[in-house]
């Protein structure tokens, strides 16, 4: 059994009942967070989905990591592929009042995980130069789209201030990092919905330094003021294939 299935009371739907594709494993995650305004995201959300809030306020995040034993169900890690650094840009929407995750952009550093993302999941993915190493406890992240002529660069160093903990409910953190769904646009415009699950996330407080982050420029979005960080260490996750939204 995959070990994310070890708790599913924390979901806040039940289990898809179609069977899981995909194994994944996220590491040396921060979260970091900026409060932008309705009018700058509203534009990049297609019909169909709407822009959510946490008591008004509405939320951008930079995600660098990595992953590890990303492989179909059944199938053992493959060398060279299923381990790489990805960089996500993301915000908070819900369809028909299910809320999930919206990504505006995903960089990754193999091109088949690139290729797979953009033709299976409809994601935006995009091929970068990416590095990551970890001293002293410091995560060292690099990455450089390629062909961007509007710049998608980040240069951050970051690392964990406190012991793990679980985000209490109903707070900013639980809002900003339990979920358990995107959703993506087909070339056609359909809709479709991909449902992950893991277990609750094993937070810790952040301290993050970035020296470039220009990831999103491409959407003329400003990052302004000191972002909320969130670092989290490794989680297991199981991912479904995508279903159409009715």
């Amino acid at each position: 059994m995959h070990p994310a299935f070890s708790q599913i009371d924390h979901r806040p739907w039940p289990l898809p009942e179609r069977r899981w594709n995909w194994r994944q494993t996220w590491l040396d995650l921060l979260f970091a967070h900026w409060e932008v305004p309705a009018a700058l995201l509203r534009p990049l959300i297609p019909a169909g989905l709407e822009l959510q809030a946490f008591e008004g306020r509405h939320y951008i995040a930079v995600v660098p990591f990595r992953m590890e034993g990303v492989s179909p169900r059944g199938l053992p890690d493959l060398p060279g592929i299923s381990a790489f650094p990805e960089l996500n840009v993301r915000s908070y929407v819900t369809c028909r009042g299910k809320p999930g995750v919206w990504f505006f952009s995903l960089d990754a550093a193999r091109r088949l995980a690139v290729w797979a993302a953009r033709r299976f999941f409809h994601l935006p993915y995009y091929f970068a130069a990416m590095r990551l190493e970890e001293k002293d406890g410091v995560i060292d992240y690099h990455s450089r789209r390629r062909h961007e002529p509007r710049g998608a660069d980040l240069e951050a160093r970051y690392r964990p201030t406190s012991a793990p903990y679980l985000a209490e409910k109903g707070s900013l953190e639980h809002w900003l990092t339990e979920r358990y769904c995107l959703f993506a646009a087909s070339p056609d415009g359909q809709l479709h919905c991909g449902e992950i699950h893991h277990l609750p996330w094993p937070l810790q407080k952040a301290e993050a330094e970035f020296a470039r982050n220009t990831m999103t420029a491409p959407f003329d979005i400003p990052l302004l003021g000191e972002p909320i960080l969130h670092f989290a260490r490794r989680i297991e996750v199981a991912v479904w294939s995508l279903a159409p939204v009715d």
